[in-house]
């Protein structure tokens, strides 16, 4: 029983702790690699402080990213496939968390908890019967047990399922750490994450969680990316250059915004299932159609995501007023084209970066899953149910001893 106890009574005592250094680990729909951030937080909920120490990036091994890929699409991951994966890619994390220690200089035994979102497999938010039973459903791979086991430290993962059982659509998931670290007394703000996937929440000034209003307005960097892998070879359009060269059709704008997520209302949440590469075939068909250059047929996927942000952000402010200052973090802050968009769409707003207000636009994420991990094992709520549509608000994620 002794060597039963002791895990328990660590956890215990982290969870007494006034202040915990952790590890943030996520890797988005890009599945281009782990994003991971060690960050020190000072207390939990209202009041909540932090200080990222330091942050890195780590590549999947081409074979591994590869077949997540394939492994992600309708009808191509098979089962046995997705078991060796869950454990591969959980000894991914687990070396990505160490190597961030080893490179922040921190042993691993100073580190209080890991927090790891995983890598998204498939997500399916919308509510379906099967033989009489709703059900919702996501999947993250990345098993926890292995980076806990890897590291020696403790790890909370699986943050979605337990707001999806709640009837809710398990994402996004960001609004809480907007709401924390990034509210205004001063402005209603607009906090906008362009990864894969661009999640918008809107903070009302001076208002409460129980005001936020967020959701996933449609795809951020998934259409343009994989325009870019399959037309030009290349993983992405560094500095919105072959944006830039082409021209936005408004005939193949106008038949893409026709995709039914657009119209629907909240919440709601999406992901590569509707916007992978299904769809950037039919922007290519569309764009063959039209006689669109590859730089006209990228000019376009930009233009939707810009277009699809505004549209997101009309209907978040029909609910918690206008959007006086827009703040961008994520892959696509870094693409001049979709930045200039946005300041010509949201023209009566200031539009800056995260990075402006302290939180390096590149880390938000892994940030967010190391202060979920935080409130987790602080007994805190992590979701929103305004937001996702959960029936209560509830502790997130399970715990690997």
């Amino acid at each position: 029983m002794k060597t039963l106890g002791q895990p328990m009574q660590r956890l215990l005592r982290i969870a007494q702790r006034p202040e915990r250094i952790i590890i943030g680990l996520n890797s988005g729909t890009s599945a281009d690699g782990i994003d991971a951030a060690l960050v020190r937080f000072s207390g939990s909920g209202p009041g909540l402080q932090f200080k990222l120490l330091a942050f890195e990036h780590y590549s999947y091994p081409a074979e591994i990213r590869a077949q997540l890929l394939r492994a992600s699409l309708p009808g191509q991951g098979t089962v046995d496939q997705i078991c060796r994966l869950n454990v591969a890619v959980g000894e991914c994390f687990a070396q990505a968390a160490l190597a961030l220690a080893a490179a922040a200089g921190i042993a691993a035994a100073e580190i209080d908890v890991i927090g790891s979102h995983g890598q998204t497999i498939h997500h399916l938010p919308n509510a379906e019967a099967i033989t009489g039973v709703t059900t919702r459903g996501t999947l993250q791979i990345g098993e926890p047990s292995v980076i806990a086991q890897r590291t020696g430290i403790l790890t909370v993962a699986d943050f979605r399922p337990a707001d999806m059982a709640l009837g809710g659509q398990g994402a996004p998931l960001v609004p809480l750490l907007d709401f924390l670290l990034l509210r205004s007394p001063e402005k209603t703000r607009g906090i906008l994450n362009l990864g894969g996937i661009a999640n918008l929440t809107l903070l009302q000034k001076e208002g409460s969680l129980e005001e936020v209003v967020a959701c996933d307005t449609g795809p951020a960097n998934m259409v343009i990316d994989g325009l870019m892998q399959k037309l030009f070879a290349r993983e992405f359009d560094a500095g919105g250059a072959v944006a830039a060269a082409g021209r936005v059709s408004p005939e193949l704008l106008q038949q893409l915004l026709q995709h039914p997520y657009f119209d629907r209302p909240l919440p709601k949440s999406t992901g590569r299932e509707e916007f992978g590469q299904a769809f950037v075939e039919q922007v290519i068909f569309g764009g063959l159609q039209h006689f669109l250059s590859h730089e006209d047929m990228v000019a376009t996927a930009t233009a939707l995501t810009v277009e699809t942000i505004w549209r997101g952000a009309q209907l978040l402010e029909e609910q918690a007023g206008r959007i006086e200052e827009l703040v961008v973090s994520g892959g696509g802050a870094q693409n001049p084209v979709i930045m200039q968009g946005l300041r010509g769409k949201f023209a009566g707003a200031s539009v800056t970066t995260s990075s402006a207000l302290g939180m390096p636009s590149e880390a938000k994420e892994a940030i967010l899953f190391a202060l979920l991990a935080n409130e987790t094992v602080s007994g805190h709520a992590g979701n929103v149910p305004a937001v996702t549509g959960a029936a209560a608000a509830t502790v997130l994620g399970k715990i690997c001893l």
